[in-house]
């Protein structure tokens, strides 16, 4: 592995933005470690840090950082689909639909596969569990909970999805699409909380994510030129919200909220979003000339190599530890008390341990696989009306993952359900959605490479 990182990042375009690699490593590893870290976990179940000690929710506003890597997502959709678009231009026999399709694939390649491995490994651990009568105490809470960060995997499939029409809006509009976005956001607020409509919260899982999401599309066009205004705009717009509104303070969910700030996202996080999306350019010129350095330019290589996988496994290592100890009979000391926070380096170096040994069994699978040999045929031929093939492997997925990631693997036998858009789903069934458009993804995509000179996209 050595060899073929050294080897990656000495074959680095000069073009390329490295800063947009570390900022999508650093935003996985802050949401890994405040996992870590914000776990409460005694014999009796899991609690959350943040509401035994409220006085340390201020700190979500520096490590809530999901917003930084929608917005890399964003930014990388561009690139990708435009340069996507620009092969099919060389080539006429490449379709609009075929360009999607193989928009799909590529992008959520190295997404699905990890994902999908994730999802049947647990589903056949969690019905051989519950099948020989465990699945109580903490087996349980881990069945239930080690499925939760897939809602990131649904919304970022969401985020694929929508990338040729939001771009193009964005094309057209520029800032004035994502002001439209952040404006149906907050129209959805004032529905939500001045009107009281039911259910039209829900509709901010796309207008939040999907504006933020855009900045990344004006950052890949040179757009952002005032980050500190973007900053000073972003946090002092939240901490009106926050203040004067009925936004909670904690920018992550808390245990037994009315309101969150996260599940469905709000206009308060929306403007956390900004803030951070500000201060992180504001960094990107020593961030740059740190990145030109050999040795920090191989360690962004190789963990962006390896950090879906261990985004999908960190929990699995963190429970994984909470479970030896508690069989070892290691004593867990009540959650923020001076033995706790004496045993916090020890859990986080042990989880860590325990996940870079789940990277190393399962870091195959987010390698990309290698494309088929081209064949003598139009590539795109075959591919006619697949953009639609993959537009619903895509929305299968999405429904999927964002499904499991609210039922979880606990209550299998018993027919447990959760309500994913007002439509109760079990895990067998948000399993079977995934799959299956998994599959569709990968079947519209293999026969859509657009040709450009003879070469496969």
């Amino acid at each position: 592995m050595g060899s073929s990182v050294r080897e990656l990042a000495g074959a680095t375009p000069a073009t390329r933005d490295r800063y947009v690699d570390l900022l999508r490593v650093a935003s996985l590893a802050a949401v890994v470690l405040g996992h870590w870290l914000m776990a409460a976990v005694t014999p009796d179940g899991v609690g959350n840090l943040l509401a035994v000690v409220p006085a340390l929710q201020p700190l979500t506003w520096l490590l809530q950082v999901m917003p930084v890597f929608f917005f890399v997502g964003g930014f990388s959709h561009a690139l990708s689909y435009r340069s996507l678009l620009r092969r099919r231009a060389r080539d006429p026999r490449g379709s609009a639909d075929s360009v999607y399709s193989a928009f799909l694939r590529a992008r959520l390649q190295r997404l699905l596969r990890p994902t999908t491995v994730f999802v049947l490994l647990w589903g056949a651990a969690a019905l051989v569990i519950q099948l020989l009568g465990g699945g109580g105490g903490l087996t349980g809470t881990t069945l239930r909970m080690v499925t939760q960060p897939l809602w990131f995997i649904g919304i970022y499939l969401a985020m694929v999805a929508f990338t040729p029409p939001l771009l193009k809006l964005h094309e057209r509009y520029g800032w004035g699409a994502f002001a439209g976005l952040a404006g149906a956001a907050a129209a959805v607020d004032v529905l939500r909380f001045a009107a009281g409509v039911p259910y039209v919260e829900f509709l901010n899982f796309a207008f939040v994510w999907l504006a933020v999401h855009q900045l990344g599309f004006l950052r890949a066009d040179g757009r952002i030129r005032r980050p500190a205004l973007l900053a000073g705009a972003g946090l002092a717009g939240a901490c009106a919200l926050v203040a004067f509104g009925p936004y909670p303070l904690s920018m992550v969910g808390m245990p037994g909220e009315k309101v969150s700030n996260m599940a469905p996202p709000t206009l308060a996080l929306l403007c956390h979003g900004l803030w951070l999306v500000g201060a992180v350019e504001l960094l990107r010129a020593p961030a740059a000339r740190l990145l030109e350095r050999p040795r920090a330019w191989r360690t962004v290589v190789a963990a962006n190599g390896v950090a879906m996988t261990a985004f999908l496994w960190h929990l699995t290592a963190m429970f994984g530890v909470y479970g030896a100890m508690l069989a070892l009979d290691v004593p867990l000391p009540e959650p923020a008390t001076a033995a706790w926070w004496a045993q916090v380096p020890l859990r986080i170096a042990l989880a860590a341990a325990l996940t870079a040994a789940l990277v190393a069994a399962f870091r195959t699978f987010e390698r990309p696989a290698s494309p088929a040999p081209a064949t003598g045929a139009p590539a795109t031929a075959a591919a006619t009306g697949s953009g639609p093939l993959a537009a619903l492997g895509a929305t299968l997925c999405l429904l999927g993952v964002l499904g499991l990631s609210m039922v979880g693997f606990g209550g299998l036998l018993d027919g447990r359900t959760a309500l994913l858009i007002a439509v109760p789903v079990s895990a067998p069934a948000a399993v079977a959605m995934t799959l299956g458009g998994w599959l569709l993804v990968e079947r519209a995509g293999r026969g859509t490479a657009v040709r450009a000179g003879g070469r496969r996209a």
